[in-house]
C-alpha cells in the first residue's frame, strides 16, 4: 500500500566477518523464508529444508567453538543473527535459538571425547536439536521433574514424559533432563537421547494459537536405553547445566521478540505512509505517529539491552540478571509493539491479508517460553534483594 520499504536494522557489528555474516543471512531470508512465511505458517509446515540450508551456511552453530563445526561468533553477532531470522518468520528463529539450547550442555559441560564424537554432526552436520526440562506437571518449578533415569550396568534406562518440547518428534537428537537421585534440583543429571531410538515416541503435536509451523509435543519415554557415555556431566549436576542454558535461552528469546516487534512496526509504517483518510496519508496523524513513536522506542530499548547482556556473556561476566531483564522487557514489548500494529492497521490488521495479526499471536508465547515473564520479575528481584524468606 506504501512505496515506503522498510530500511534494514542499523547495525553496529564488531568485525568485517560479522557485517559479511549479516548479509549473507539478510539474501537467505529474502529468498528462502520471507516469501513463504505467511502460507507455511498457515498451513502448519514445519520448514526442515531451511534448517538444512542453515546447517549448510553455517548458521546453527554460531556461538560455538569452530574446532567442532562451529562459528566462533560472539553471542553479541549470534543474536543479531536470531533476530534477523525472527522477523521474517518465528519459527525459524526461536528453531534456531532452541537448537542452540540443546547443543549448550554437551558444548559446555561435554567431556573431549563426547565433543569430539557429537558436536560436528549437531552444529554443522544437518542435525536438528530439541530441549527437554519441562513436563506435564513441572513447568516452572522444573527441580520437581519425574521423569527418572536408572542405572542398569554401563547403561541408564529413562522413563517418563517431556512435554512442551519446541521440535518434539522431529528432532534428531535430544538434551535430556531426568532424575538419578534425590528429590530436588540435586538430584538430576542431563543426557544426550537420540531421536530415533527405541522407546521413544512423540504425542500428536498441541495446537496452538501461533507459530503453527513449529511442531510443540509431549515425549514419552518408555524404557529408553542409552549408555553411560551419552550422560553430559557429573552425576546431580544435571540442574546447575539446565540452568546455564536457560540464561543464554533467554537471550535468544529476547532476541526473537525484538525481531517480531520490528516486522510489526514496519508493517505499520507501510500502511500508516500508504494508507489515506480524510484527504492525507493517516500517518500524519498525531495520535498515529505517537503510536509509532512508542512502538520505535520499545524495540530500540529491548535491542539495546539484549545486546548488553550478551556484551556481558561475551566478557565472561555474570549477565543472568540481565539476561531476565532482557527477555522480561523484549517479550513485553513484543506484545505491545504487534498489539499496537494490529490497531494501527484497523480492521485490516485482524484479517490474514496483512502478516501482522499472526505477529501478535506469535508475540504471546514469547512471554510464556524460556521461564514466564512472572518467573522472570522473581529472578531479578533475587538478584535485587536476596532469597525469598520462608
Amino acid at each position: 500500500m506504501s512505496d515506503r520499504a522498510p530500511q534494514p536494522v542499523e547495525r553496529r557489528l564488531p568485525t568485517e566477518e560479522s557485517r559479511q555474516l549479516m548479509e549473507l543471512v539478510r539474501d537467505l531470508v529474502s529468498k528462502e523464508i520471507t516469501p513463504r512465511a505467511a502460507e507455511e505458517e498457515e498451513s502448519g509446515q514445519f520448514p526442515r529444508a531451511v534448517f538444512t540450508l542453515l546447517s549448510e551456511s553455517g548458521l546453527l552453530g554460531l556461538p560455538y567453538d569452530s574446532a567442532y563445526g562451529g562459528g566462533d561468533q560472539p553471542y553479541e553477532v549470534y543474536l543479531q543473527v536470531l533476530e534477523e531470522l525472527a522477523a521474517a518468520r518465528l519459527t525459524v528463529g526461536l528453531g534456531v535459538s532452541v537448537h542452540s539450547l540443546a547443543c549448550h550442555a554437551l558444548a559446555g559441560y561435554g567431556t573431549e571425547e563426547q565433543r569430539a564424537a557429537h558436536l560436528p554432526a549437531m552444529l554443522g552436520g544437518g542435525l536438528l536439536g530439541a530441549y527437554c526440562l519441562s513436563e506435564p506437571s513441572s513447568g516452572s518449578d522444573a527441580a520437581s521433574l519425574r521423569t527418572k533415569a536408572v542405572r542398569e550396568g554401563r547403561d541408564w534406562v529413562l522413563t517418563g514424559t517431556k512435554a512442551w518440547i519446541t521440535h518434539g518428534g522431529i528432532a534428531d537428537f535430544y538434551t535430556v533432563l531426568a532424575r538419578t537421585g534425590v528429590e530436588g534440583p540435586r538430584g538430576i543429571t542431563a543426557f544426550l537421547v537420540p531421536g530415533d531410538i527405541d522407546g521413544l515416541n512423540a504425542a500428536v503435536p498441541e495446537k496452538k494459537m501461533g507459530m503453527k509451523g513449529s511442531p510443540t509435543a509431549q515425549l514419552h519415554f518408555d524404557g529408553v536405553r542409552i549408555p553411560d557415555a551419552r550422560r553430559i556431566g557429573d552425576e546431580g549436576q544435571g540442574f546447575a547445566i539446565a540452568l546455564s542454558a536457560l540464561d543464554s535461552g533467554r537471550l535468544g528469546i529476547a532476541a526473537c521478540a525484538v525481531g517480531v516487534a520490528q516486522a510489526a512496526l514496519d508493517e505499520a509504517v507501510g500502511y500508516a505512509t500508504g494508507r489515506h483518510q480524510f484527504g492525507r496519508p493517516i500517518a500524519d496523524f498525531q495520535g498515529l505517529r505517537f503510536m509509532l513513536a512508542d512502538m520505535a522506542t520499545r524495540i530500540e530499548a529491548g535491542r539495546a539491552l539484549y545486546l548488553e547482556a550478551a556484551r556481558l556473556r561475551d566478557a565472561g561476566l555474570p549477565f543472568s540478571r540481565q539476561a531476565a531483564m532482557a527477555k522480561l522487557f523484549c517479550t513485553d514489548a513484543a506484545m505491545q509493539v504487534t498489539t499496537d500494529a494490529v490497531q494501527v492497521l484497523g480492521g485490516y490488521g485482524y484479517t490474514l491479508d496483512f502478516p501482522v495479526e499472526r505477529l501478535m499471536r506469535e508475540a504471546k508465547v514469547l512471554q510464556i517460553v524460556e521461564g514466564t515473564n512472572q518467573i522472570q520479575r522473581m529472578v531479578i528481584a533475587r538478584h535485587l534483594a536476596g532469597p525469598e524468606t520462608r
